[in-house]
């Protein structure tokens, strides 16, 4: 089965970390441009963070740039979110995506090859 495997969510205090994983099962990232988008509750869907197939171009959303970094490694065919600085607002169940364009994925479309099922974020004391 084709698809995208988020993991490493789970419960931090404001100004802690997470690494977040996205991983491709069934067939290689490397390819494709991936992105990084999330959810809250009543919220719509933001998209956070995206990376070049290759890695060597990024681009970050406002509200997280400085405290993540998006980056790649195509020989384990994954692709993480470092955040830090985590802030109570950054709640969210987080995603990633894959399109053979960076442009169309750094946009947000709907319609990308591969969604991941998500894993959740909660920033709390």
């Amino acid at each position: 089965q084709l698809q995208l495997v988020e993991s490493g969510g789970g419960l931090v205090q404001p100004g802690g970390s997470l690494r977040l994983s996205c991983a491709g099962s069934g067939f290689t990232l490397d390819s494709y441009a991936i992105g990084w988008f999330r959810q809250a509750p009543g919220k719509e869907r933001e998209r956070v963070s995206c990376i070049s197939s290759s890695g060597d171009r990024t681009n970050y959303a406002g509200s997280v740039k400085g405290r993540f970094t998006i980056s790649r490694d195509n020989a384990k065919n994954t692709v993480y979110l470092q955040m830090n600085s985590l802030k109570v607002d950054d709640t969210a169940n987080y995603y990633c995506a894959a399109h053979p364009s960076l442009v169309y994925v750094c946009r947000g479309g709907s319609a990308m090859d591969y969604w991941g099922k998500g894993t959740l974020v909660t920033v709390s004391s």
